[in-house]
């Protein structure tokens, strides 16, 4: 057992990390990927998005058995009984009867994530290589150095971020301290959007992608400058004798009485 998991680990590290990050109007995914075939991000059902990495073989046998059990239990039901729950459960099964059956564990680690009709309703499930499944808030990292980029997507996330700031601390977390951000050529961005109809997944690319990041985070205010210190004489400098003092219009003052 303890091999299996070093050997799932090793290579799920391999990979290049993706963020899923909860913002004001959604979920927002990001993840460097030079493919423009092989899809990391990817829509489950009308509400449900799917991101993973990992041998991608593993993870997209995973993603198509997603969408059968959707699929299924929309039609025998009602579309509103498909959740991201019960697709995180399935997953959760399926993988920890592999790494407990099989020889070799599967080298995935994946996040499903669900969009409510309010910030509070966001679902995010982190699952890892052996079936173990994290609720996560607010954000979730996986493959790659997970660990460094959600240290420094932790200090820049907040409740509420609008599509742009979450997309530029999303951006800023995958970027090694010193090193440069990946092309817009090279990025996958995807988003959950509760204020769409039906569908709620959308993928952003081309003149949509490169307007958002143009936009940016909001600079902040300058701050006013600080009033001005009255000036002192310097040391040593000598005083100038301005003479005695003039009296008040009217009333000269000629040194007798009169």
């Amino acid at each position: 057992m303890r091999d299996r998991a070093e050997y799932a680990r090793k290579g799920i590290a391999r990979g290049r990390s993706v963020v899923v990050i909860q913002y004001a109007d959604g979920i927002l995914f990001v993840a460097p990927n030079p493919s423009k075939a092989l899809h990391k991000i990817s829509e489950i059902y009308d509400r449900i998005g799917f991101a993973a990495v990992g041998r991608y073989n593993e993870f997209e046998s995973l993603r198509l058995a997603g969408i059968r059990y959707a699929d299924i239990n929309g039609y025998t039901y009602n579309r509103n009984d498909v959740t991201g729950r019960g697709l995180a459960n399935l997953y959760a099964q399926q993988l920890g009867m592999i790494f407990t059956d099989s020889i070799k564990s599967l080298e995935v680690e994946i996040v499903v994530a669900e969009v409510g009709d309010s910030a509070e309703g966001d679902q995010i499930y982190r699952l890892t290589f052996d079936g173990s499944v994290f609720d996560e808030q607010g954000m979730a990292v996986i493959g790659g150095q997970s660990d460094a980029v959600a240290g420094r997507l932790k200090e820049r996330y907040r409740p509420g971020l609008s599509l742009a700031e979450a997309l530029d601390a999303a951006l800023a977390a995958l970027t090694e301290p010193g090193g440069e951000r990946s092309p817009i050529g090279q990025l996958e961005v995807a988003v959950l959007d509760r204020t769409r109809a039906q569908r709620k997944f959308l993928r952003l690319a081309g003149p949509r992608l490169e307007r958002l990041l143009a936009a940016g985070p909001p600079e902040a205010p300058e701050a006013p400058p600080a009033p001005a210190e009255p000036t002192l004489p310097e040391k040593g400098a000598p005083e100038v004798d301005t003479g005695p003092p003039t009296a008040p219009d009217g009333d000269i003052d000629t040194g007798s009485d009169s």
